[in-house]
């Protein structure tokens, strides 16, 4: 068996200690959060990206050993085992190499080449090939046959046998064919072109009616972009060797078959014969192949790279700022079946709810903040959140309008994402949680508890559903989640998660817990009341030692029997911290957040065989800053008042923007038309960069200016270079699309104006009683 740790660890640039290390921990149950944050020792530091990186690369090459193992058996059952082909295997360092070495052996249809040597043809062919002087036409007539279950009608009958044996010869020669497959990929490239008569149907992707690229320049987005016009039958797509296409001189590629089986141009009666072989092989088998391998290498580094870009932009909104314990408002907007209205507390409990009709065609705009207004003084409201959907600048402006009329209220409003909203609404939990509430209600709750915590109400939600990737529905989904379940566990389990107060589904992504034991927490706590210690949840059915250590130390007990349970230091590691009291001659409360006491401490000092300087060093600091949160300051955006629809925006308005999606080329930026504008890479720097997330992040507030509004296409080119000069007249911009994305939009506007609130309650309850 490979040594699976000394390979991972040349390509982390680690020991290979540090990788078994790693390895032993995962396969005995332990989750990369804890590894990464409490077996420091263990691992020599290794860190969570490292981790991750670790366990998927442990996961490729435990799969091909799998396959090793399997296509060893298969040859080995065939009778055709070599001690040079064992070798090959062993030494096989990719899935592709294994497949090149097992292809003539791999059990295939009925082949021509198959057929020619049930004929008895293969002596023929290894006779031209082992003697060119041997004239092609002259040894075939030996090989006629005109009777019998394979006959050989004539001599071209016969050569073209010979040739088919020869074909599948060279196409089936690994090493050949893994070299060929490289050089194609560093000179060859896609070209697209429009299919007859789509250029109209299809104007989504005029940017690639006719192009090219090599494939070693493809960017992801456009790779996804091109695959998705030939699945929708826009696109011709055509893998090219980077060779002229009429050639009528042999090919570098062609060059390389022949050099390797010793054929060459000499003028000997079976050089023209063999010619013709090498270039029949080349054109109608191997480069076909090879051209079907290229586009999944394509689809696999692309998809690859749209799952990292979903799992980032993911990673950046679950850790959004909180806007933390505030009641709130949440405002789910909609013309003709209203707008709905959930009041949360500032622990997240739902309180109470209404339906109001400002918009068409009810337009009860003075009743709508009537009601909204009787809201907010009743539940003493301080957060507006409006959800980003159909209606959503519309309902921003009735709230405009209610904090100029009534600024005592000091609310502050925030545009919220929307996506996965309904999925969380109509999901089981959410049935559970509020089974007399009408599922548009809980769209509302949903929004407004995105606000408080964004952490903590995403989670509800299966993250694909949440929107922040690109073509990510053609993806592969299983790979996809997996991913974007790792970036999830990883997030709550850097934040912490309140014992006392998490839902099920966000206890679930603590490390060690999952769903069923998630709901067996939920269901003592509810039975028992809150927990008052951390070791009280070893109370808990089938909760284990073993799950026990893995999520203790992300689980937090506010003002709890035991400050310690409130921060992130593990209870294994209480002993340490009861050795640095004593040094210190202090209780632990008085020891808690003293800065100057605990930075004037020595970590080695309290370390031991089982704890660590690292170890050491972590406590210290929680000590200093007991469960701090990760998650960066709240902040809110302003929108433009009157630009709130794409033909509002003119070139070199300069706006306040929210980051809602970063892709491989740039990033999407919500403006308040309900169409995100982009952001192109080339705009974002006065230096180069080579990925946008160097700039911006998903939910970061930036300015930004208008260089291009493309209405009928809806597209809108954006620059972060405020300086930039505007398009001259017919230049082309880069821009693209923007992809059905997730907005988290949130802004503050200060109120302004008043005075005139009481005599518009007083209309809205004249125009009630007309009614």
């Amino acid at each position: 068996m490979p040594n699976f740790a000394a390979i991972i660890a040349a390509e982390l640039s680690v020991r290979d200690a540090q990788v078994q290390a790693a390895i032993d921990l995962l396969d005995g149950g332990a989750t990369v959060p804890f590894i990464a944050r409490y077996r420091k020792e263990a691992t020599g530091m290794l860190d969570d990206t490292q981790l991750r990186n670790l366990e998927e690369r442990l996961r490729y090459l435990r799969e091909m050993d799998v396959r090793r193992t399997a296509i060893i058996e298969s040859i080995k059952s065939q009778g055709k085992m070599t001690p040079e082909i064992e070798l090959a295997l062993a030494t096989a360092d990719t899935k592709a190499r294994l497949e090149d070495i097992y292809l003539p052996f791999k059990e295939k249809r009925r082949t021509k080449a198959q057929i020619a040597k049930e004929a008895g043809l293969e002596p023929l062919a290894d006779m031209l090939i082992g003697d060119p002087m041997k004239a092609p036409e002259v040894e075939a007539k030996a090989f006629i046959k005109k009777d019998g279950d394979n006959p050989v009608k004539d001599v071209k009958a016969a050569l073209e046998g010979a040739r088919a044996i020869l074909v599948e010869r060279f196409a089936e020669h690994a090493d050949l064919v893994g070299s060929l497959r490289e050089e194609m990929w560093g000179r060859g490239g896609v070209k697209s072109s429009v299919r007859h008569g789509k250029k109209t149907e299809g104007a989504k992707f005029a940017d690639y009616f006719d192009f090219s690229e090599p494939f070693t320049k493809l960017p992801s987005h456009r790779i996804l972009a091109m695959l998705r016009g030939e699945k929708e039958e826009v696109l011709q797509l055509d893998f090219g060797d980077g060779e002229p296409e009429d050639s009528k001189d042999p090919t570098l590629y062609e060059n390389r078959i022949a050099v390797t089986f010793g054929i060459s141009r000499q003028g000997r009666p079976a050089d023209q014969f063999l010619s013709d072989s090498v270039r029949w092989a080349w054109r109608t088998r191997i480069k076909t192949s090879l051209a079907l391998d290229i586009r999944m290498r394509l689809w696999q580094e692309a998809e690859k790279e749209a799952v990292r870009v979903f799992a980032a932009n993911l990673r950046d909104l679950l850790l959004a700022a909180p806007a933390g314990g505030r009641a709130t408002l949440g405002l789910d907007p909609g013309f003709r079946t209203g707008v709905k209205v959930a009041v949360i507390d500032r622990t997240g409990k739902f309180v109470d709810h209404a339906t109001i009709y400002p918009h068409e065609p009810q337009r009860q705009w003075n009743e709508s903040m009537l009601t909204l207004a009787q809201l907010c003084i009743k539940h003493r409201i301080d957060l507006v959140a409006i959800g980003n959907g159909t209606a959503s600048r519309e309902t921003e402006k009735l709230v405009n309008d209610l904090m100029k009329l009534k600024p005592d209220l000091k609310l502050t409003k925030a545009i919220v994402s929307e996506a996965g909203a309904s999925v969380y609404s109509a999901s089981e939990f959410a049935a559970k949680e509020f089974p007399n509430l009408d599922v548009s209600i809980r769209g509302a709750v949903s929004i407004a508890r995105r606000l408080q915590d964004p952490l903590g109400e995403l989670v509800k939600v299966p993250p694909a559903s949440i929107g922040v990737g690109q073509y990510q529905h053609d993806l592969n989904q299983y790979e996809l989640a997996r991913a974007l379940d790792a970036t999830v566990e990883d997030c709550v389990n850097a934040v912490g998660v309140d014992l006392n107060t998490a839902s099920a589904p966000l206890l679930a992504r603590v490390s060690g817990i999952g769903e069923s034991l998630a709901q067996n927490i939920v269901a003592h706590r509810d039975s028992n009341g809150p927990f008052p210690t951390r070791d009280k949840l070893k109370e808990v059915p089938r909760l284990g030692p073993k799950a026990f250590e893995q999520c203790a130390g992300f689980l937090r007990i506010r003002d709890g029997d035991n400050p310690l349970d409130a921060s992130g230091v593990h209870p294994e590691s209480y002993p340490i911290v009861k050795k640095i009291l004593e040094a210190t001659k202090s209780d632990i409360k008085a020891l808690i957040g003293e800065t100057k006491t605990l930075k004037a401490l020595s970590p080695a000092k309290f370390a031991d065989e089982r704890f660590g300087v690292p170890t050491v060093t972590d406590i210290i600091k929680e000590l200093e800053k007991p469960g701090r949160d990760p998650r960066p300051e709240f902040k809110t955006a302003t929108f433009q008042e009157g630009v709130e629809k794409i033909t509002d925006l003119k070139p070199g308005m300069i706006l306040e923007a929210t980051v809602t999606n970063v892709a491989a080329f740039g990033a999407f930026a919500d403006i308040g038309v309900h169409q995100d504008g982009l952001i192109h890479i080339s705009a974002m720097s006065e230096k180069r960069i080579n990925d946008p997330r160097e700039v911006v992040k998903p939910g970061q507030v930036v300015k930004v200016k208008v260089l291009e509004v493309d209405v009928p296409r809806k597209r809108i080119s954006l620059t972060l270079r405020l300086s930039d000069p505007l398009p001259a007249k017919g230049e082309k911009r880069t821009s693209a699309r923007p992809p059905a994305a997730a907005r988290m939009t949130t802004r503050e506007e200060k109120p302004s104006g008043g005075g005139a609130f009481a005599a518009a309650m007083a209309k809205a309850a004249e125009r009630r009683k007309g009614v």
